[in-house]
């Protein structure tokens, strides 16, 4: 049994080691291009708005907490919400109505033309992130996807204009340590531009 467990344990590393090695080569451009696209955002007076269910519900909320709060450096806050935090809407509107509308309804409520939605499925599939995202575009506002197992639903519904920072795995484990650290990314680029370290 000890040995069996280890056995386990070391390939739950060597799997995650070689899907961010898989990743950093397909993933580094579109990074970029959403750190680019959420600066732009957020200069222009911009917010950026974020969704996902179960595990990725809480990469939305911590994507949001270090844009308001602080990632590394201490800067000015950042205008993020995390759509997956406030109970009263999310039941309200999952009762009244579907809870396929959960995050599309504060998107129209709250996104504005040229706001950025983070929309994140390890499936691609997920009925509310795709509602959010058609609302999204309903308000002309960018999106940017993290998904993986090939995009899922949501590959199809993005415009050329979207970012689909999609990670070449099919297991969500997988799939959802590569968006975590992602997030990191978005994080640390956006602090980098905005503090102008990329002239340093």
């Amino acid at each position: 049994m000890f040995n069996f467990l280890y056995e386990r344990i070391s390939g739950q590393f060597q799997q995650s080691i070689q899907c961010h090695m898989d990743s950093e080569k397909i993933l580094m451009p579109k990074i970029v291009e959403a750190i680019n696209l959420m600066v732009a955002t957020l200069m222009n007076g911009g917010k950026i708005l974020s969704c996902g269910n179960g595990g990725s519900a809480a990469d939305a909320q911590h994507f949001a907490a270090e844009l308001v709060g602080r990632f590394e450096i201490e800067r000015q806050e950042l205008a993020a919400v995390a759509l997956s935090t406030d109970t009263s809407i999310l039941t309200a509107v999952g009762n009244d109505y579907d809870f396929s509308q959960v995050f599309a309804k504060q998107v129209r409520a709250l996104g504005n033309v040229g706001d950025v939605l983070l929309a994140i499925s390890t499936s691609g599939n997920s009925s509310n992130v795709l509602q959010a995202i058609k609302a999204a575009h309903d308000s002309d506002m960018h999106v940017v996807a993290l998904t993986g197992k090939g995009g899922g639903e949501i590959a199809n519904k993005l415009k050329e204009s979207d970012i689909n920072i999609c990670v070449p795995h099919d297991r969500t484990a997988r799939i959802q340590e590569i968006h975590l650290l992602t997030l990191h990314c978005l994080c640390d680029g956006i602090d980098a531009k905005l503090l102008g370290l990329e002239n340093k």
